[in-house]
């Protein structure tokens, strides 16, 4: 099982994602999270929709997913959030150290 995650979740402003990736590396929960702008279609409420969000792309390590998660499901402004956790299978060490080293482990 990977010790390191990527975690990615979406929202709809620019202000709400750095309010986000501020709680989260604050918190420890991630060590890094990367906003980028995305335009995503997605189906909700019985149409497809077309909307610009700002996706959080969060580094962290395996033992601080359930806070992490706890943490986004909190502070999100979404009814229903993505949270969606990818294994790292492989990195830089020094880098994968840094990560533990800012979460805590």
């Amino acid at each position: 099982m990977a010790e390191h995650l990527q975690v990615v979740t979406t929202t709809d402003s620019a202000e709400t994602a750095a309010e986000l990736a501020r709680g989260v590396v604050h918190g420890r929960h991630g060590a890094c999270v990367q906003v980028a702008e995305v335009r995503s279609f997605f189906r909700w409420e019985g149409g497809v929709q077309d909307e610009r969000e700002w996706q959080l792309q969060i580094k962290t390590s395996r033992s601080r997913l359930d806070g992490l998660v706890e943490h986004l499901r909190k502070h999100h402004n979404y009814e229903v959030p993505e949270i969606i956790a990818t294994p790292i299978v492989s990195g830089d060490p020094e880098y994968l150290s840094w990560v533990d080293e800012e979460t805590g482990q």
